[in-house]
């Protein structure tokens, strides 16, 4: 009969099932076989072969073989105490009494997710380019088309599902830097720095790992500020590089201090060589917009230093307080002269994710990365490459951010209006976070500048800090884990962004519609004045 796709010929089949066969009657198999081994075939029915579980062999990859780096990665984002939600959501699904009807995740800044709607026209524009045949319909705006047709010529046979160049589509590289300048009053930008990503993570991670290296004392030091956002913790654990956190001053509306900074990097010279320095304005999670003084101190002591700055810039657009202004690290880095704008080596992110689109899910960014040596920038373009290309739908979404209606075109007054409202909606939503928790005994809340994370210091009793510690847990871990098992709100612990000790704190996004907004803030509320009643 040929060869089957068990490798048998001819009477072979008939074997394998008698063998099968015999199996399932509970008799040893007859007829040829080699000594100690014996000769299966695909023939034979799954359901006929008993597995003997207590055979199977030692695993390869368990957790005492695996890769270091990987195991002491920490997420708290995504987090244990996620994971204890999705637990509850599975038993309300089957019916299981709560003393709730639903779990609130304000762990994660996930916009649509909470409600928020996507930007028609940045839906248009990716529509029109994932099906073409979409330019042929009255239903889509000609600026929309416009737009689509361009990204498209840049795509290989006109179609999104092509790779790109490993920066990124050349069209849209230019579209970003014709935005910088634009948003820093005419600051060049040049094409050539601009690399597309996937979402700002994946450049960030890109530059840290071109940037580690040495061993022992001479091993590549990462200045962090400590809350910090945990993607930075984990790369640099991932990469087994090393950690120098410098502290934020809670006292002063989480402000930068530069005495902080230098003792942070002079005691880190005794066990490593600090060589980046990484700041997050506005602050992620605790919503500070850095003034312009404050960005020309640091960007002096990068330069006096000797360090790689990375501005990790993606809440730009979110800014509420009145005084605050966002300042480009770019933009304050050229003003200060070409003996810093020569020099200072500057790595600048942004993404779709945040802002007023809160696109997440497209993972679009890109990073900006000024006075790299010029043989290290053949580096970079050689380890992007190994990842091929960012997701290009996530390309042509970024393209949308920096290329957005202007005056005079039939959809500007639409996209005005709904990115007005997205902004003004979160604005508020600040101020009554802001107002909500500090009415909260103890609880005080900074005011919240920018971003869409309030990050509110808590009072937590030593009676509970020593359950807490019984239970193995940091104190706020246990206070969050309660919070969610009697309310169903899901936050995250300060302890997984970091904070000063004897401190707590937990991150909670702002993005759910106000009046759920309301109510999570008084089951907050509620909560936290009965775990002091239980544990003064």
């Amino acid at each position: 009969c040929g060869r089957g796709p068990g490798g048998c010929r001819g009477g072979r089949t008939d074997m394998a099932l008698r063998c099968a066969a015999s199996l399932a009657a509970g008799r040893q198999p007859r007829g040829p076989r080699r000594e100690g081994t014996m000769r299966w075939s695909s023939a034979a029915k799954p359901s006929a072969v008993k597995i003997n579980e207590k055979a199977s062999r030692e695993k390869i990859l368990t957790l005492e073989s695996m890769n270091p780096q990987v195991k002491a990665v920490e997420y708290a984002v995504r987090g244990p105490i996620v994971l204890k939600a999705g637990e509850i959501e599975k038993e309300l699904r089957k019916g299981i009494k709560k003393p709730f009807t639903e779990v609130i995740k304000a762990n994660i800044g996930d916009a649509h997710a909470m409600g928020q709607r996507p930007i028609t026209f940045l839906r248009q524009v990716v529509a029109l380019c994932t099906y073409p045949n979409l330019l042929d319909s009255p239903s889509f705006p000609e600026d929309a088309k416009k737009r689509a047709r361009r990204i498209l010529q840049g795509c290989g046979g006109n179609s999104l599902g092509s790779y790109t160049a490993s920066q990124g589509i050349n069209c849209i590289r230019e579209d970003v830097a014709s935005y910088i300048e634009r948003r820093d009053g005419g600051v060049p930008a040049d094409p050539d720095n601009i690399y597309l990503t996937t979402g700002a993570s994946d450049g960030i991670s890109a530059i840290l790992k071109i940037l580690i290296s040495g061993d022992g004392k001479s091993r590549t030091g990462v200045m962090i500020p400590i809350p910090q956002y945990p993607l930075y913790s984990a790369a640099i654990s991932e990469l087994d590089a090393i950690q120098v956190n410098y502290y934020l001053d809670e006292e002063n509306c989480w402000a930068l201090n530069v005495n902080e900074l230098r003792r942070a990097l002079n005691e880190a010279k005794a066990y490593c060589n600090p060589k980046v320095l990484c700041i997050i304005n506005p602050g992620n999670p605790t919503g500070q917009v850095q003034s312009r003084k404050c960005i020309e101190d640091v960007i002096h002591f990068a330069w006096e230093e000797k360090l790689f700055l990375l501005a990790d810039e993606v809440y730009q657009d979110n800014v509420y307080s009145e005084g605050c202004q966002f300042h480009s690290f770019k933009k304050i880095l050229y003003e200060m002269g070409p003996e810093y704008y020569n020099n200072v080596e500057l790595a600048s992110f942004h993404s779709t994710s945040k802002g007023y689109m809160g696109e997440c899910g497209y993972r679009g960014g890109y990073m900006e990365v000024i006075n790299l040596h010029p043989e290290i920038k053949g580096q970079l373009v050689k380890l992007l490459s190994v990842r091929l290309c960012p997701p290009v739908s996530g390309q042509a979404a970024m393209d949308i951010v920096v290329n957005p209606p202007v005056p005079g075109e039939e959809s500007y007054a639409q996209f005005i209006k709904e990115k007005e409202s997205v902004l003004n909606n979160l604005a508020k939503k600040a101020k009554l976070t802001e107002d909500m928790f500090n009415k909260i005994p103890g609880v005080h809340c900074n005011p919240l500048q920018g971003a869409m994370y309030a990050f509110p210091r808590i009072f937590i009793p030593s009676k509970a800090i020593e359950e807490a510690k019984a239970h193995k847990m940091a104190p706020d871990m246990f206070y969050c884990m309660k919070l969610l098992e009697e309310t169903g709100i899901c936050v995250v612990p300060g302890s997984g962004f970091g904070q000063r000790e004897g401190t707590y704190h937990f991150r909670m996004t702002i993005l759910p519609p106000v009046e759920k907004l309301k109510i999570l803030l008084e089951k907050v509320k509620d909560f936290h004045i009965k775990f002091l009643e239980k544990y003064a």
